[in-house]
C-alpha cells in the first residue's frame, strides 16, 4: 500500500490521516516514524542502512525546509553504485517529488524541520 503525503509545513507531516511531527522515513508498506540521523543534520551511510537493504528503485531526500541537512558524498556514490535514483531537495519539494513517484516503489527520508 502506497502511502500518499496529505501535506507538509515545518515540524508535520499527514500521510493516510495521521499526523507526524518527527523526522521519518516512508517506505512503500509502512513507515518508520522517529528516524534519527547519528550526526544530526548530516545523512550518512549509517542512516540509510534500513533504506539500503529494502534496495528502492527511487529514494527521495528531504533536507529540511531551509535545506540544512547535507548529504554525505559516500551515500550518493552508494545509491549509484546500487542503481538506485535519487531526488534531493528541501522538504517541501521533496514531498511534492515523493508524491509524483511513490507508485514506483520509492522511498521517502524527510527532515521535517531546519
Amino acid at each position: 500500500m502506497t502511502s500518499m503525503i496529505e501535506s507538509y509545513r515545518f515540524g508535520s507531516i499527514t500521510i493516510d490521516g495521521k499526523k507526524y511531527t518527527k523526522d521519518l522515513i516512508v517506505f512503500p508498506e509502512r513507515i518508520q516514524p522517529d528516524w534519527w540521523r547519528k550526526t544530526g543534520h548530516l545523512l550518512t551511510l549509517e542512516d540509510i542502512q534500513e533504506i539500503l537493504d529494502y534496495r528502492p528503485r527511487v529514494l527521495v531526500i528531504g533536507t529540511g525546509v531551509s535545506g540544512l541537512m547535507k548529504v554525505d558524498d559516500a551515500v550518493l556514490e552508494k545509491l549509484e553504485s546500487m542503481d538506485i535514483e535519487y531526488v534531493i531537495e528541501r522538504s517541501s519539494k521533496a514531498v511534492k517529488e515523493y508524491n509524483k513517484v511513490c507508485d514506483k516503489r520509492a522511498v521517502l527520508a524527510l527532515h521535517l524541520t531546519c
